[in-house]
């Protein structure tokens, strides 16, 4: 069988190309974005901070601006300035923010691979994280092809991001499955023929693959 046919039996792709944060990894926790707004600064407001953080986050997780250049433009639509130690600070609590993953979720990834299925990553990632996650997690040789964002040069939904995975890995997008929790980028992905599912869980995501 070859990697552009689907599972006999279940109608699915052998390649699956996930997203990182929200299927994989954690989503920022309470605790995790009220450390963010904290390293800051006092008088610093969260609302305004969260329409900064991601306003100018689309050109900091494609790469287009380091982590210095983004946290001075947030620093200057909060009409603030941040010095060299709080933008060190800011980037540490992004990053830990970020930090947490589902164990349930590694090891369906690792069950797959072992399984023979191929199995791809795509995820807007600023190059810290990748950084962090590339010394702290193994589990990332699972994939064999891995679009980070901050790497080739663009982000979901942008088309270009999900046609690049598709040529690294040689396959049309009918025979790809594309697993992510936002709706607009399962949508982007579907636009360029690749099959697409919303996630919700590892429970629903196992069914879906006829794993259960």
């Amino acid at each position: 069988m070859t990697e552009t046919e689907t599972e006999t039996g279940t109608g699915t792709p052998r390649v699956l190309l996930f997203d990182m944060f929200g299927v994989i990894a954690r989503v920022q926790s309470p605790a995790g974005r009220a450390r963010l707004v904290e390293a800051a600064g006092a008088g610093v407001s969260g609302t305004e901070f969260w329409e900064a953080y991601w306003s100018l986050r689309p050109s900091y997780d494609s790469g287009r601006v380091t982590a210095t250049g983004y946290w001075q433009s947030v620093a200057g639509a909060l009409g603030t300035r941040f010095d060299a130690d709080r933008t060190a600070a800011l980037v540490a609590a992004d990053v830990e923010s970020w930090s947490a993953v589902d164990e349930e979720m590694v090891a369906l990834i690792g069950g797959l691979a072992a399984s023979g299925r191929t199995v791809a990553l795509l995820s807007n990632i600023p190059e810290e994280l990748a950084v962090h996650y590339e010394r702290h997690h193994p589990w990332l040789a699972h994939f064999r092809v891995r679009g980070l964002s901050c790497r080739i040069g663009h982000a979901k939904p942008e088309p270009a991001a999900y046609a690049w995975c598709l040529r690294e890995l040689g396959v049309p997008g009918e025979g790809v499955l594309f697993v992510d929790d936002r709706e607009e980028n399962v949508r982007a992905a579907r636009a360029l023929g690749m099959r697409g599912h919303v996630f919700t869980s590892a429970g629903a995501l196992r069914t879906a693959l006829g794993l259960s």
